[in-house]
């Protein structure tokens, strides 16, 4: 398990340094302590909002608050410790994809869809937004709205293998500048941005695959066949 301090060390390695920061928060005094304390937080909330980890992703009943659109039926606070905002939901959505929905018979005209559950495709439509106050808000037409939304987190217990590998990567193009300065700086900068992507690409791979989804959108009347 990788610390925080493991993670900048592990970024200076890759640009050549000797790597032996011993901390950070606060930074022991050196040079390279002060470069990781400034941007390792703009690191890992870059990587957080680039993808919808499975370590980073939650759920949450909003909150209302008064709404100020005329468009949108419904207003509510954002969480205070979102970083991407991926879905909103019914409060009785079994999946993002999909939920038990009682068929109409005003909806559809058939004798057989009076009686049969089909699935509604549940995801709303959603606007973040901020209100007079400087408040961040999420407007929708959902009552009683669910968010799915990556968190921002910060402990590295909580961090995949891959996540940390693309994080000293991404760590390691921010610190090229100020440690190796100039054009070796430049250089070794766009190296380890080219390297951070193919690691992003094979974190978020992986990532996806650990989970299951089947969007699926079925109206009554296919029920009833």
């Amino acid at each position: 398990m990788a610390s925080v301090v493991d993670i900048c060390n592990q970024a200076l390695s890759h640009l050549g340094d000797s790597a032996t920061v011993s901390s950070i928060d606060p930074p022991e005094g050196s040079a390279q302590a002060e470069h990781c304390a400034r941007f390792y937080p703009m690191a890992l909330a870059a990587l957080l909002e680039m993808h919808p980890w499975s370590f980073a992703t939650r759920r949450a009943t909003l909150a209302a608050v008064v709404n100020p659109s005329t468009t949108w039926r419904y207003c509510y606070a954002l969480p205070s410790n979102a970083v991407n905002l991926i879905s909103v939901l019914a409060p009785d959505a079994t999946d993002d994809y999909s939920s038990s929905m009682q068929s109409s018979a005003q909806a559809y005209d058939n004798d057989y869809a009076r009686n049969t559950v089909g699935g509604a495709y549940t995801p709303q439509d959603f606007s973040p937004e901020t209100d007079d106050a400087g408040n961040d808000i999420i407007l929708t037409n959902q009552a009683d709205a669910v968010l799915r939304y990556t968190m921002q987190v910060t402990d590295t217990s909580k961090f995949s293998p891959l996540f940390v590998e693309c994080l000293g990567w991404l760590l390691a193009s921010k610190l090229s500048g100020p440690v190796l300065k100039g054009e070796a700086g430049m250089t070794a900068g766009q190296a380890c941005v080219k390297t951070f992507a193919f690691w992003l690409s094979k974190a978020t791979d992986s990532d996806a695959s650990q989970r299951r989804a089947s969007p699926r959108q079925q109206v009554g009347w296919m029920n009833a066949r």
